[in-house]
């Protein structure tokens, strides 16, 4: 008996609550480094950049949840170090007004134990879904998951956005502190008592050295291809993430708090995106693969055509619906990546070979780079336009164009995932699986 639709909801709450400290961090923080206080926006690229870099050490953390047998123990550590580092990183934001180097420093070291805490719960947390939901819930419970954590930046940049205005150091820090301890509460509370109650995992520990068992895990096909077609496709999804709100300051005359609920309008964008599949039935049991695969590459697609509709936009911002610009380009955003979630899972879970941490790790690890690389050239490749182009409406318009092409090539690959993973003799459990999702074939 897998774990029950309350138990798959509580778990959904420990995603909201690091959602909500993350989309701070994320969104906010890296907003008042450039508009305030007139930074380069390479420096909150670079920072973002640390705390996705970091999380490179998730297959060594999935790899020691699989040896120890219990997830718990990480979620509930990864999350003290979360919430503590998020007002550590508001703290040095604010530090950076008087001085940029001592404030560099201690967002670094902030920025550092973001990417830890929050590699620590993520990971853990889906192998524990992985593991413990049946199979025939594991693409309903990806969406709700995915749904609670995109619900937590919606609802915290909503919130923290009234809250912000007018800005001031001593607001930054209450907010902040405020989030932390409320995310830090709700985990504890959904956590109690939820892994005693199941059954003990009989299966045997795995005692493989982590290289060896990473290189195991390596060599099957359909796990390395489906790291790069998480690669490529995070890396498109992530590239405008720390230009967004500095674009709407800059061009469209936005204050911090418009801009921090500009970003909340984007995540309930990305929660409609979700809804609308899963209402379309792509994730029905037998259910139409062509359906799921259309909602795959076209969010892809029309994520494209979003992007070039914000750089048109930026070009006319008296006259652009900017905030209905952002909800369409969060609804495709949202189509494809509960996919992923949904493909994750059920690769992650199948073959019985007691390594479900390590494999979410690997693609979480993958995830993580293509999100500290996106961020950071998209920071980069402002200002570097910012060089040659004058206008920002000209050089973030230029950047969003760059991106649009990154969709488009996520698009194609997405088409071939299923391709080539028929390619090989004998699919194991794991193709059978992702086939399922990208296909539908029962």
């Amino acid at each position: 008996m897998g774990l029950s639709w309350l138990g798959i909801l509580r778990l959904a709450l420990v995603q909201t609550a690091l959602g909500a400290i993350i989309v701070l961090t994320t969104s906010t923080l890296n907003r008042i480094m450039v508009v305030e206080f007139a930074l380069p926006a390479m420096l909150p690229g670079f920072l973002v950049g640390v705390h996705h870099i970091i999380q490179l050490a998730r297959p060594r953390i999935g790899h020691g949840s699989d040896v120890g047998g219990r997830r718990t123990p990480w979620i509930l550590g990864g999350m003290v170090i979360l919430a503590m580092s998020g007002v550590v990183a508001a703290a040095g934001t604010v530090t950076m007004e008087s001085s940029v180097a001592l404030g560099g420093l201690i967002a670094f070291i902030g920025y550092a134990g973001i990417g830890l805490g929050s590699g620590a719960t993520g990971t853990s947390l889906l192998v524990l879904l992985a593991k413990e939901v049946d199979d025939a819930r594991k693409p309903a419970a990806a969406t709700l998951v995915w749904f609670m954590m995109i619900a937590g930046f919606a609802v915290t940049a909503g919130v923290a956005g009234h809250f912000l205005d007018p800005y001031s150091p001593e607001r930054l820090l209450s907010v902040t502190a405020s989030v932390s301890v409320i995310a830090m509460t709700v985990t504890v509370l959904a956590l109690r008592g939820l892994e005693s109650t199941r059954q003990a995992d009989t299966r045997p520990k795995s005692k493989v050295d982590f290289r060896e068992a990473l290189a195991e895990v390596w060599q099957e096909t359909s796990a390395r291809r489906f790291t790069v077609f998480v690669f490529i496709s995070m890396l498109a999804y992530s590239f405008q993430d720390l230009i967004l709100e500095p674009f709407a300051g800059l061009v469209f005359g936005m204050s911090p708090g418009e801009s921090t609920q500009l970003a909340g309008i984007q995540h309930g964008g990305v929660l409609a995106g979700m809804i609308a599949v899963a209402a379309s039935g792509s994730f029905n049991q037998g259910g139409s693969g062509r359906l799921l695969r259309f909602w795959t590459v076209g969010g892809c697609g029309a994520s494209a055509i979003a992007l070039l509709g914000l750089a048109w936009g930026g070009q006319q911002p008296n006259d652009w619906g900017l905030t209905t610009n952002v909800f369409v380009l969060g609804f495709f955003n949202g189509a494809f990546a509960v996919a992923a979630i949904a493909s994750m899972m059920l690769l992650a879970s199948s073959g019985g070979d007691n390594r479900e941490g390590l494999k979410m790790g690997l693609w979480g690890a993958a995830q993580a780079i293509a999100f500290a690389t996106g961020g950071f050239l998209g920071t980069v490749a402002v200002d570097i336009c910012s060089q040659w182009l004058e206008q920002p409406s000209d050089i973030y318009g230029l950047v969003f164009m760059l991106e649009a092409g990154l969709f488009v090539v996520a698009a194609v690959l997405g088409r071939h995932v299923q391709g080539a993973q028929s390619t090989q003799r004998g699919p194991s459990m794991g193709a059978v699986a992702v086939n399922q999702v990208f296909e539908g074939g029962a």
